[in-house]
């Protein structure tokens, strides 16, 4: 008889979570981030936090974290990790357009045209330098229009400029043919028809912020947070200038550093508050095709990663979406973050990420308190499962109707703690260690 340490002659991974929880032992945790989720994570009844060297059953890491460590590390049945291993096929914005061009292409040669179309949601983009020479082509096709540039892998609003002149990209593409190939491989943008008609309120932009959480892609299971927000822009919107970053870019990072900026007021509206706005301007029946047109988004984008992503039961992803919409009330996808910032703006902010987080290990369930079959956790809504969820009130006799809704409630009333009271068992009694 041989060891199957001695058969093994590759380095030894990292086994974490050697032992099962049950219900009522301590759930070691792991957090590599510094904001609201480590005081979610702090306050949670048996929840005790380890040290880097020490065994965990949960982690909730960044993603450089996950890049260098995951493939070293062997987990147990019941550990759970917050990112799956290539979550930037949909979170890298040029990935991102490629998996929905593809997903598309697919529809139409499967399904037809008018199925294709509802993918119809995403600004027309290229990835540059490689698809210069594509981009080109379309620029010219509309001169005059306005585009936006992007780093593919940055954040709150890092290296984002507007242009309408292709000496602009002619000068960047100089600078970039310029750079070392590590340069390159950091430093690659897309280029996306920027959407002049935005929908304004008071005459300034906004996009919405969505909680999306993916518990697993094969079958894919979807909840959709009922909170988020509107971010605003500081400055009244106008085409007359392309180069004011506080009127085109809504980012907070971006508006806190506007000179009129309010750290008290903020720049933001709870998702509540915009539907009830739309609702009352609009209609119910035009507000509530809006927010099913972005449930497609939701459905739509993550379906054109289903078979990239690669799938592990020890995963989930809590995404943020950035959802854009026009003066015609038509959402557009402009990208899907992996780490959405858990750094609050306010205490209204706060108290409404914090929530978000809570209810995000409710749904993963370390302890054990759920049946699996549940549609609703706290604010979160199941509305993918392995198909579309509907709601529980809905007749069945109407099967394959119109009469069928979907069980989803974005920017509705969230009683999270009146549900959770009647969902889940009490906590048990924390044991010293």
């Amino acid at each position: 008889f041989v060891s199957s340490k001695k058969q093994n002659k590759k380095p030894p991974k990292l086994q974490v979570g050697k032992r099962q929880p049950h219900f009522g032992s301590c759930i070691r945790y792991k957090c590599g981030l510094i904001n609201t989720i480590q005081d979610v994570l702090r306050q949670r009844p048996n929840w005790v936090e380890v040290k880097d060297d020490e065994e965990w059953d949960f982690n909730w890491c960044d993603v450089g974290w996950l890049r260098e460590n995951f493939d070293h590390t062997y987990m147990e049945e019941h550990v759970r990790i917050n990112h799956f291993r290539n979550h930037y096929e949909l979170t890298r914005k040029n990935l991102m357009v490629k998996n929905l061009k593809r997903y598309q292409k697919n529809l139409e040669r499967d399904f037809g045209r008018t199925e294709a179309a509802r993918c119809d949601f995403f600004p027309s983009t290229f990835a540059l330098p490689s698809e210069y020479h594509l981009f080109v082509e379309e620029f010219n096709r509309s001169p005059g229009s306005t585009w936006i540039m992007k780093p593919v892998s940055k954040s709150q609003g890092k290296g984002i400029f507007l242009f309408r002149k292709l000496k602009q990209i002619m000068d960047w593409k100089k600078v970039d043919s310029s750079r070392s190939e590590e340069q390159k491989d950091v430093e690659n943008y897309v280029a996306q028809r920027y959407i002049e008609n935005p929908y304004l309120i008071n005459g300034r932009k906004f996009d919405l912020r969505v909680y999306v959480l993916v518990t697993s892609y094969v079958p894919l299971k979807v909840w959709l947070y009922r909170d988020g927000f509107a971010r605003f822009s500081s400055t009244r919107f106008s085409l007359t200038t392309i180069d004011d970053k506080y009127m085109h870019l809504t980012n907070v990072s971006v508006q806190k550093t506007a000179p009129d900026y309010n750290p008290e007021k903020g720049c933001k509206w709870q998702m509540q508050q915009l539907r009830r706005y739309l609702t009352a301007k609009h209609g119910r029946e035009m507000i509530e095709t809006l927010f099913k047109e972005m449930d497609n988004i939701f459905v739509r984008s993550l379906q054109s990663v289903q078979k990239v992503i690669i799938n592990d039961k020890h995963c989930i992803e809590l995404y943020g979406y950035d959802i854009l919409l026009d003066q015609n009330l038509k959402p557009w996808l402009i990208e899907v973050n992996a780490s959405p910032s858990h750094t609050h703006s306010s205490q209204e902010d706060y108290d409404m990420k914090y929530r978000l987080l809570e209810d995000t290990l409710n749904v993963v369930d370390m302890e054990g308190r759920l049946t699996g079959k549940e549609k609703r956790v706290g604010g979160y809504d199941l509305m993918w499962n392995n198909g579309p969820v509907y709601r529980e009130d809905v007749n069945l006799q109407t099967f394959g109707s119109l009469c069928f809704t979907a069980n989803t409630h974005l920017g509705c009333v969230n009683d999270r703690e009146k549900q959770l009271c009647q969902l889940l068992k009490p906590f048990p009694p924390q044991r010293k260690l």
